[in-house]
C-alpha cells in the first residue's frame, strides 16, 4: 500500500483545499514573480559578473507523489560544485540524506550573500507556477522516493514548498530527523491558515539568517 491509499492519511483530505492552496500558489508566485523582477535582475547580473556558468542552478528533486522535476535556484557554487562532493564528503555536519556545510569551499562571495537572504531560492517561484512546487511544503530534497521509509514517503503527498516549517525552524540547523518530522507534521496538517501563519513567519525567519549556509 502506498502513502496515497492510507486511510489514516487520505481521511485528512478535504474537498476545495488543495483547489484553493493551488490557486493562492499561482496568484501569489505570479505576483511575487512581477515585484521582485528587477531584485532577480540584479542578483542574475552579480552571478555572472563574480563566475563564469550559467546563472541557473538546475537539479533533480523528488516532488509530489514521488514525481522527478527539476528545481531552479540562482547559483550560488561554482561551476563543478557537485564533482567536488566526493572530496568534501568527510567535512559533512549535517546526517541522513543531507549535505551540509558551514564554511563550504565551493561557494561563490555572492552565493553566500544570496543564501544567506534566501534569495537563490527566488526562482522556484516558477515551478510553483509550474504545479511542481507549492508556495508553502516540505522542502524538495535531492533524495529519490526509493530513499525514502513507508513512514517518510507520507512528506510526498503534498507538493514540496518555497518555505515551510523547516524554513521557519532553523534550516539547515535541523538535523535529517528533525527536518524529516517536521515535513511529516506539515503534511497531517496542512490547512490555508496553517500556510498563512508559515508565510507571515517566514520573512522574520529569514532576517534572522538561522541555519542560512
Amino acid at each position: 500500500m502506498t502513502a496515497g491509499d492510507d486511510p489514516a492519511w487520505s481521511g485528512r483530505r478535504r474537498p476545495g483545499r488543495p483547489a484553493a492552496k493551488r490557486a493562492i500558489d499561482i496568484v501569489g508566485a505570479a505576483a511575487l514573480l512581477l515585484l521582485l523582477a528587477p531584485l532577480l535582475l540584479v542578483t542574475a547580473i552579480a552571478v555572472k559578473a563574480e563566475s563564469p556558468g550559467p546563472v541557473l542552478f538546475r537539479q533533480k528533486r523528488t516532488g509530489w507523489h514521488g514525481r522527478e522535476f527539476e528545481v531552479l535556484k540562482l547559483r550560488t557554487m561554482h561551476v563543478g560544485a557537485e564533482r567536488m562532493r566526493a572530496e568534501l564528503g568527510a567535512r559533512n555536519e549535517s546526517d541522513g540524506h543531507l549535505f551540509k556545510i558551514r564554511e563550504d569551499p565551493r561557494i561563490t562571495t555572492t552565493g553566500r550573500w544570496l543564501r544567506r537572504w534566501s534569495l537563490d531560492e527566488l526562482p522556484q517561484l516558477v515551478n510553483v507556477l509550474m504545479g511542481q512546487m507549492s508556495l508553502v511544503g516540505p522542502r524538495p530534497l535531492p533524495v529519490r522516493d526509493s530513499a525514502f521509509s513507508e513512514d517518510a514517503w507520507h512528506r510526498l503527498l503534498v507538493r514540496p514548498g518555497l518555505t515551510g516549517l523547516w524554513q521557519i525552524g532553523g534550516r539547515s540547523n535541523l538535523g535529517w530527523e528533525e527536518a524529516l518530522r517536521l515535513d511529516l507534521q506539515y503534511a497531517r496538517a496542512w490547512s490555508i491558515r496553517m500556510d498563512l501563519k508559515i508565510l507571515m513567519r517566514t520573512l522574520p525567519a529569514v532576517a534572522r539568517g538561522d541555519g542560512a549556509y
